[in-house]
């Protein structure tokens, strides 16, 4: 077994699903991950990188180009170390940065370094969800190997009800566990 195999780096974008992230590094962490989070800055506008610290008991990771005392180049090191990437919430936008190799923030930046599996979790409107372009990036990431789980019907943050809602986190800690054993 890679000493990486028990490693998931969890990235957080800006969705209202961000505080799902929350207990999904909790129940990671339960069944003896060690988890990592990257946060993008629009996540930091639901929750705090101090909340996922304390939480994973993990630095996050938010800048790309943070000062530190060493030289390391932080995108390959996170995404060297991944024995999984697991993207959840999941915006469009992070969906359509990743369908075109977009690189403009460290979490983009990992996921087009890493040779780790890659699982997405979508979470938006359900009109953003069913857009033609979105739909066709999640067809292209699927043909780059990346795997979803959901997003599944609810209630949005719109006030609606359809499908965009993030998958439960019982699914998405099953589905990132099966894919890490």
């Amino acid at each position: 077994m890679s000493k990486h195999k028990k490693q998931i780096l969890i990235g957080v974008t800006g969705s209202i699903a961000a505080y799902k992230a929350c207990d999904i590094i909790c129940r990671l962490k339960d069944s003896g991950i060690n988890v990592t989070a990257v946060m993008t800055k629009e996540a930091e506008q639901f929750v705090t990188p101090l909340l996922l610290g304390h939480i994973s008991s993990n630095p996050v990771y938010t800048d790309m180009f943070k000062a530190t005392d060493t030289f390391c180049l932080e995108h390959i090191s996170l995404a060297d170390s991944a024995g999984l990437i697991l993207i959840a919430p999941a915006t469009a936008n992070v969906i359509a940065k990743l369908a075109n190799g977009i690189c403009d923030d460290l979490l983009t930046c990992i996921v087009m370094a890493t040779k780790a599996p890659v699982l997405i979790a979508p979470a938006m409107n359900n009109n953003m969800y069913a857009h033609k372009a979105t739909q066709d990036n999640i067809k292209r990431l699927k043909s780059f190997g990346y795997k979803f789980i959901g997003p599944i019907e609810g209630r949005l943050a719109c006030g609606t009800t359809g499908l965009g809602h993030i998958a439960s986190t019982e699914e998405i800690v099953r589905e990132a566990k099966r894919i890490i054993s």
